[in-house]
């Protein structure tokens, strides 16, 4: 097994990962989904609506409950679900959102690509992002 994939197993053994079905419920009820695929995969692909996209370098202060950059409209209680295309890259993120404090911060298993598959509702891309 590669270092990478020794991460990225840690990483997901501590998330509770949610399907496309169980993340349309929980953004139903309020839980912030960040999508921070690249304005390219956006654009061509569309997004989850009411999705926030941020750019993954700067994921960490737009997302520190506690950071003078953070963007508002969550808390350290609030449900995260973080999006890539496939559901790899978001796992690590979720799991550093967990090292700042969102203890519910979590990703979405298969990225967009399961959430188009299960033929979820998306739209036209890509918002700004958040910077």
């Amino acid at each position: 097994m590669s270092r990478v994939d020794e991460l990225l197993e840690q990483a997901r053994a501590q998330l509770v990962r949610v399907s496309p079905d169980q993340a349309e419920l929980l953004r139903g009820r309020g839980a912030l989904v960040v999508d921070i695929r690249p304005e390219a995969n956006r654009a061509a692909e569309g997004e989850i609506p009411g999705a926030v996209p941020v750019e993954r370098i700067v994921l960490e202060w737009r997302l520190d409950p506690n950071g003078e950059h953070r963007m508002s409209g969550f808390t350290a209680d609030s449900i995260v679900i973080v999006v890539c295309n496939e559901g790899y890259s978001s796992s690590l993120a979720a799991r550093d959102l967990q090292a700042l404090g969102l203890h519910r911060a979590t990703d979405l298993i298969g990225g967009f690509r399961a959430w188009r598959a299960a033929g979820l509702p998306v739209v036209a891309g890509p918002t700004p992002a958040v910077t």
